[in-house]
């Protein structure tokens, strides 16, 4: 079964399985594409985020469609779950074309990106794709690590250079990284020398330069503390909580998003699911602030 994406568009959509609440499968209509990546073939640590799209689908109904935050209500917006983008399994290049090729089909049928990962080397097809049609954009990171290697175990698309790859595909070159606590002491560096290294204090205060400006998001969700989202392959102590999120989506509401991710979620390393619920959670969000800003 496949969603209503034209013939002559490649790649398909699986449609088997959950679906987002109150989503659609057919993308006439709609304001925003939701479409899964189920892919976790460099995962360093530990694996998992190939079930990743299914479960934030799956738990979503335990949400309202109400965001009292936003004042602004998923039933009054029409957004369409395109499925699972079928990908190769293997070695990642064909996965981040296949990645690119499924973000360009959804932005030709006139719908902002929202990406459910899998990991996060999937994000330099979607933000390539974005960025093909919008030279100015700014890519805005939410991690705990910088992903800046060139190369990691091998691979240069492994989900530790995500954000190496994406400054490649990226015509303005400017990545905001927010509060990243973690990477390597040259990757450090090149934050700090590039100033691009957004401490905690000033985030809301960075992106409210940015006003006006075409941005992407990319949500890895290992930038939220173990303690409230233990479900990531790669945890790291010191992150942040719904309220520091919440900030962030106040100052989104006043910003031209035109796509987003949200990767690096591994539920079965939660059992109690709170994991995978903050995820569908985020992803209420910001398909609320995707749909407002069309």
């Amino acid at each position: 079964m496949t969603a209503a994406i034209p013939e002559s568009l490649s790649p398909r959509f699986d449609t088997d399985g959950a679906i987002y609440m109150g989503a659609r499968r057919e993308s006439e209509g709609c304001r925003v594409g939701l479409f899964g990546v189920p892919y976790d073939g460099t995962t360093s640590f530990r694996p998992g985020t190939r079930f990743g799209p299914a479960a934030i689908r799956e738990v979503s109904y335990g949400l309202e469609t109400y965001c009292p935050q936003l004042n602004l209500d998923l039933e009054d917006l029409a957004f369409a779950d395109l499925g699972a983008v079928e990908i190769p399994y293997g070695a990642p290049e064909p996965v981040v074309a296949a990645v690119r090729a499924a973000t360009s089909a959804v932005l030709d049928l006139g719908l902002a990106p929202l990406m459910l990962g899998g990991e996060h080397s999937i994000s330099s097809g979607a933000v390539a794709a974005v960025a093909e049609r919008q030279a100015d954009l700014v890519l805005v990171q939410l991690d705990a690590h910088a992903d800046l290697r060139h190369d990691w175990l091998g691979s240069h698309h492994s989900h530790a250079c995500a954000m190496r790859r994406c400054l490649e595909v990226l015509p303005s070159g400017e990545l905001l990284q927010i509060a990243i606590r973690s990477g390597t002491r040259s990757e450090f560096e090149e934050l700090r020398q590039q100033q691009r290294l957004v401490p905690r204090p000033r985030m809301v205060e960075a992106l409210q330069a940015l006003r006006g400006r075409p941005l992407y998001l990319t949500v890895d969700l290992d930038w939220f503390d173990p303690a409230v989202l233990p479900g990531t392959g790669t945890p790291e102590p010191g992150g942040f909580h719904w309220a520091d999120f919440a900030e962030l989506v106040a100052e989104l509401s006043h910003q031209h998003l035109v796509g987003a991710d949200i990767v690096e979620l591994s539920p079965q390393l939660d059992p109690s699911g709170v994991s995978s619920v903050l995820a569908a959670k985020v992803t209420r969000s910001l398909l609320l602030l995707l749909g407002a800003a069309r």
